[in-house]
């Protein structure tokens, strides 16, 4: 793993991740606020699928995960774990990943280095991600996979899937 992890470093200087803004599938970024922004291809990010949000480490507020023991996408905030799939019913086929060694140094960063745990870490405190953007994905993401999160354009909402249905929050 040394090896992996030190050749993503390697690649993150050297695309001036250290201290820069990201965009994937797009070539105009949105917001100078942002550390990430995605393009809006019919497409969402799959958040880190772990075995239970109980055996995650080190865990640390804004926190986001798709626990497949309980087939939930949740959130740590206020130091503890919050259930943003709501409905129960998720599924998820796991088999691709149960037999791979897990990896616990793997990081990238985007911005200043920080000893903050994760796979993928915003390290700025001033700005933000800006989720996929989709009109109407719930129809238009012809397959999404169990910890997919997008935001709908059409419905101004945060979807999440939990491999079975579509969960909507809208900000109140």
């Amino acid at each position: 793993m040394k090896m992996k992890k030190n050749y993503l470093l390697i690649l993150a200087f050297a695309f001036g991740l250290d201290n820069a803004q990201v965009a994937i599938g797009k070539t105009t970024l949105e917001s100078a606020s942002s550390s990430i922004e995605f393009g809006s291809e019919n497409r969402g990010l799959v958040l880190p699928w772990t075995t239970s949000a109980a055996d995650v480490t080190n865990v640390v507020n804004g926190t986001m995960i798709f626990d497949i023991n309980d087939k939930k996408t949740k959130i740590y905030a206020s130091n503890m774990w919050k259930d943003l799939s709501v409905d129960s019913t998720g599924s998820v086929d796991s088999t691709l990943q149960d037999g791979l060694t897990e990896r616990n140094n793997a990081k990238l960063s985007v911005g200043t280095v920080t000893s903050t745990p994760g796979i993928l870490v915003l390290e700025d405190n001033n700005k933000a991600m800006i989720l996929p953007k989709v009109a109407n994905a719930y129809l238009n993401i012809v397959a999404p996979t169990a910890g997919m999160i997008v935001y709908d354009t059409a419905k101004k909402m945060l979807l999440i899937y939990n491999g079975t249905v579509w969960t909507f929050w809208k900000a109140s």
